[in-house]
């Protein structure tokens, strides 16, 4: 494993860190995380070097942090930099901050967080926890020890990124979204720039934009690859690109499988950089128009805006319009979109009531994108 300094602080922290996101589940439900599988992956990665676990109050219905404090127990709490996030946007008081964090602690097993954040802050929740005085409360709760650094993770343009960061001295470290395909989308190349020049921890999150740049590319993204000399993965050639610049600390990875930890881990042994050559460098930006060109949606998976009022299965309603245009096959996307979205959930139920756009952090207009999907996955009526 590689480790990579943390900002201005005094540790070296992993290149790989660990998501506990999108851990393996039992019949396809969130809630019901495989746990035995899940501690399995997560004491795997700790044994081959990761040191940066994160997890979030909301993940998996809540039962990440569980699972986390468990997988963290017969001494592999003192392996790792434990990170979780402040559900700001659910407070309505400043008494809810303690109520939080006191049970995050009870979840996680811990007397304290290593790394607390302020959890997706935006141009809404960051004025709102501002107002109800987190940051007086967060420097209380550091005196008692009960959390140690303070970050925030960011979801939200470039402006109100440079305003959450000089709105307050006390910052030690940021979350943000980073991938070759979002160079300047939210934060971006400028976030990222912004925040090292600033002494902040650069954590990554989405580096292979919820799976997606793992897969198999479409035909004429996968000939772009084909050009270069180095054969990699499609994983490999996405954990590389965000490795490749200096200010990253470390890199999420929501792992799901054991297949992917291993190779995580594997690639994570190149990951110093400079880790790709000026010639590999310059097909990331042919390989982005391409996705481009072939994806309408900036869709990353991430569930935020579940669940639906309606039923409606967004992300695998997104998920499957964009499959149809990246790789040209409408016809199997409308049979996927039968076998995998129940009656119930499929797009015309949408009412148009926004609530999944208020919450969605990328900003998709998904009412607009559901009714297309609507107009392109449904099953043909006979004429």
């Amino acid at each position: 494993m590689r480790y990579r300094p943390f900002g201005r602080l005094d540790f070296q922290v992993s290149a790989l860190g660990f998501g506990a996101m999108r851990l393996p589940v039992i019949d396809r439900d969130p809630a019901k995380i495989n746990e035995p599988e899940a501690i399995r992956m997560i004491r795997y990665a700790i044994d081959h070097g990761v040191n940066y676990v994160d997890t979030a109050w909301p993940y998996h219905g809540g039962h990440s942090e569980e699972l986390v404090g468990q997988a963290l127990t017969e001494g592999y709490r003192q392996k790792v930099k434990l990170a979780t996030k402040l559900p700001v946007r659910l407070a309505q008081s400043a008494q809810d901050f303690d109520r939080f964090l006191n049970e995050q602690l009870k979840r996680l097993k811990t007397d304290h967080i290593d790394c607390y954040l302020l959890h997706g802050l935006n141009k809404r929740s960051w004025p709102h926890g501002r107002d109800l005085g987190v940051l007086s409360w967060a420097e209380r709760v550091k005196k008692e020890g009960k959390i140690l650094h303070l970050g925030f993770s960011f979801h939200d343009d470039f402006e109100v990124f440079r305003e959450i960061v000089d709105g307050y001295e006390g910052w030690e470290f940021c979350q943000i979204q980073y991938n070759y395909m979002d160079t300047e989308y939210q934060a971006g190349t400028k976030g990222l720039k912004y925040a090292a020049e600033k002494g902040l921890g650069l954590v990554i999150m989405e580096p292979l934009r919820g799976g997606t740049l793992a897969k198999n590319p479409p035909p004429s993204v996968a000939a772009i690859w084909a050009e270069a000399p180095n054969k990699r993965t499609p994983a490999e050639w996405a954990l590389l690109w965000v490795w490749n610049h200096p200010e990253v600390s470390t890199v999420l990875s929501g792992m799901s499988k054991m297949e992917q930890v291993e190779e995580n881990v594997r690639i994570a042994e190149v990951s110093a950089p400079p880790c790709l050559t000026p010639e590999e460098s310059a097909l990331f930006e042919r390989v982005r128009e391409e996705y481009r060109r072939l994806s309408p949606i900036p869709c990353t998976n991430c569930k935020y805006c579940m669940p639906c009022p309606n039923e409606v299965n967004i992300p695998e309603i997104l998920a499957l319009y964009n499959d149809a245009f990246k790789y040209g096959d409408v016809k199997r996307a409308r049979i996927l979109y039968t076998i995998r979205v129940a009656e119930g959930e499929r797009a015309d139920r949408c009412l148009e009531c926004g609530e999944c756009e208020e919450k969605c952090p990328q900003g998709i207009p998904i009412s607009e994108w559901i009714k297309k999907a609507d107009e392109l996955l449904a099953p043909q009526k006979p004429a």
